[in-house]
């Protein structure tokens, strides 16, 4: 029997058990890094849910109404843990109210001076930008990975084990946003 007859099959075989291992640990690590990016998504998110009850506190001096309205929904809304859409959709929620509450803020000359106020301005600033890598970092990984569940032959493997396309992450941001106007009614006379 000729030996390249045995040969040729087996590398054959060899070669294709080896692309589908290979494509396989794609996937894990994909997911596995996207998972990652999430949790690093997360640990920013919980750090700015830390820093809004400071910063509704210094704020409720110069607009009570407003900051209690904030504070009432930052404390039900940054308590939810649920799913990572179910999430997303209560962190936007904060995120415009935070926004309204920056721009409420801005009304006030001798609150937007204040140190206390800065600090607490420039530490969410950077929490933001923190959020804004971690999400960019998420959404290149989401990016890799559904590359690799669209694409032929991988989809085959992607279909074989239930590797499903993810969604990216269009989180808004509250220092992202144009700050809306806010205008106060003139009182009447004093």
């Amino acid at each position: 029997m000729n030996p390249a007859v045995i040969i040729f099959p087996a590398f054959a075989l060899f070669v294709l058990v080896a692309w589908a291992v290979g494509t396989y640990n794609k996937f894990i690590k994909y997911r596995n890094r996207i998972e990652e990016s999430w949790s690093g998504i997360d640990v920013a998110l919980k750090r700015r849910a830390n820093i809004i009850p400071s910063l509704v506190r210094v704020i409720e001096g110069y607009g009570a109404h407003e900051a209690k309205i904030f504070q009432e929904k930052t404390r039900v809304l940054g308590g939810e843990e649920g799913r990572r859409h179910e999430r997303l959709e209560a962190e936007s929620r904060i995120s415009q109210s935070l926004g309204g509450l920056l721009a409420l803020a801005e009304a006030y000359p001798d609150l937007k001076a204040s140190e206390n106020f800065l600090d607490l301005q420039n530490s969410l600033d950077e929490i933001e930008r923190e959020v804004q890598k971690a999400r960019n970092r998420y959404n290149a990984y989401v990016g890799r990975y559904n590359v690799l569940v669209e694409s032929f032959p991988a989809n085959v493997i992607a279909r074989k084990f239930g590797f499903q396309k993810q969604n990216y992450l269009a989180l808004e941001l509250a220092t992202q946003r144009e700050m809306p106007k806010v205008a106060f009614a003139e009182g009447g006379d004093d």
